[in-house]
């Protein structure tokens, strides 16, 4: 058990993912223009299957023979909630001021087809005031995260000695695996609230401009996927600090055990994020080397939790489970039932592939609206499971360690590690000497 799978370890979401699908490189080939044929959109079972481009403003644009909507007051109402839809859910489309301009361009134009009681304008007015308040709350969100924002590697400490046994640890904070496990759900759902259709968006986006050999260079707009991103690896390498720093053999064992019910515990609630991240932070080479420690670990519950995050087959075990909560949350009464965070990189990867797997447009050069229903369902299942209330109360202390306890970088993790338990080969010799020889070289 304490080998750990290194297959697992390996395809575990571990460093960041984004840098890959969102960086600043420009890359891709160019695709191909099939042009806009004029054809009819073609339905299936009711739903919209596919269609030109030229088609499709066709239906929309009312002429002097032809309106989508047989009265315009009734064809306007269509239009404002097009507009209300479209702020309350793509609000950063309107951040700069051109777009905002044709907003209100656009409303005024509206406004003038309800003169007479003023509706429409009250309407928009409420519209254009959400807008704002929402564009408002986003921005001073990122601001906050900004100041706390550190990489992990700022964060770590190279041990020249053992820890002190008086020093503060989780258990010491929290010793009940439930309690910690929720104490997780109500930060990965606080995080998650702050995830938007339009970040997710992104992904899709940053392709397309790479195919047309254009660069997107704000990174603003990829900030909330990074931090979440980043929060997966810091509590990942919380796990791994947490047991790494215990000197001795038995209470280490006990720190793994804990980390097991907690992560146990996340399952059962439906947080499979946090239980992915502690499952990772377990199967870092620092902490599976400890076969002392691992002989005697009670191993039964950790090798189920390793079974549902079992990557073969594209993770199918763990897509079942994730399947199995979503349906438990259709069908719940408490919003303790509706819980479902999944693996937050596996989820961007799904979007990420469907995209560069299917192409826009069909071989008779209509948009392939199959794909993009596919990647909207994935995203409205998203949306409807982040707007569920945490039920679990806000604990300051716990979160506080959570969030703000010294994690060590991966240098000072081998080093406790090998402190822990001696180097047993001749790798691990030849890497704990050239440890101790950067050490002596710090000092």
């Amino acid at each position: 058990m304490y080998t750990s799978p290194r297959k697992m370890r390996e395809t575990m979401p571990q460093t960041p993912i984004f840098s890959s699908m969102l960086g600043s490189s420009c890359s891709g080939q160019v695709q191909p223009d099939m042009g806009d044929r004029c054809v009819d959109p073609v339905y299936q079972d009711g739903n919209l299957v596919s269609g030109s481009l030229e088609a499709l403003i066709e239906r929309l644009v009312p002429t002097m023979d032809y309106y989508p909507d047989a009265k315009l007051k009734s064809f306007a109402a269509k239009i404002i909630q097009l507009l209300k839809e479209w702020t309350e859910t793509f609000p950063y489309d309107f951040q700069d001021e051109k777009s905002m301009k044709e907003l209100k361009e656009i409303a005024h134009r509206i406004t003038q087809c309800d003169e007479e009681n003023g509706t429409v304008k009250k309407i928009i007015s409420q519209m254009t005031q959400n807008l704002l308040m929402a564009l408002s709350a986003r921005s001073q969100y990122q601001e906050i995260r900004e100041k706390f924002r550190q990489p992990v590697t700022d964060k770590g400490t190279i041990l020249k000695t053992k820890p002190q046994s008086t020093q503060k640890d989780i258990l010491s904070v929290c010793c009940d695996p439930l309690i910690l496990a929720q104490q997780l759900t109500y930060i990965e759902l606080e995080r998650v609230s702050n995830i938007y259709p339009e970040d997710l968006m992104q992904i899709v986006s940053h392709m397309d401009s790479l195919d047309n050999h254009k660069c997107r260079g704000d990174v603003t707009k990829t900030y909330n996927l990074e931090a979440y991103d980043n929060w997966f690896n810091c509590l990942s390498m919380l796990v791994a600090t947490e047991i790494c720093r215990v000197v001795k053999k038995k209470q280490r064992t006990r720190m793994v055990e804990f980390f097991i019910d907690v992560a146990r515990e996340c399952f059962n609630i439906g947080n499979f994020n946090s239980m992915m991240a502690i499952i990772s932070g377990m199967n870092l080479s620092p902490v599976a080397r400890l076969k002392k420690t691992w002989s005697k670990v009670k191993t039964a519950k950790f090798d189920v939790l390793e079974h549902h995050m079992d990557p073969s087959s594209n993770f199918c075990n763990y897509r079942t489970a994730l399947q199995g909560a979503a349906q438990r949350s259709q069908t719940a009464n408490s919003n303790r039932e509706k819980i479902v965070i999944p693996v937050f990189n596996l989820f961007i990867k799904d979007i990420y592939f469907l995209h560069k797997i299917h192409t826009n447009r069909l071989p008779n050069g209509q948009i392939n609206f199959k794909k993009f229903w596919e990647i909207s369902r994935q995203i409205h299942d998203f949306l409807t499971w982040k707007q569920v209330e945490c039920p679990f109360e806000k604990d300051k202390k716990i979160q506080s360690y959570l969030l703000t306890a010294p994690i060590y970088s991966e240098e000072a993790l081998f080093i406790a590690s090998f402190e822990s338990e001696g180097p047993e080969n001749h790798m691990e010799k030849d890497s704990w000497k050239t440890l101790r020889t950067t050490l002596l070289n710090r000092a």
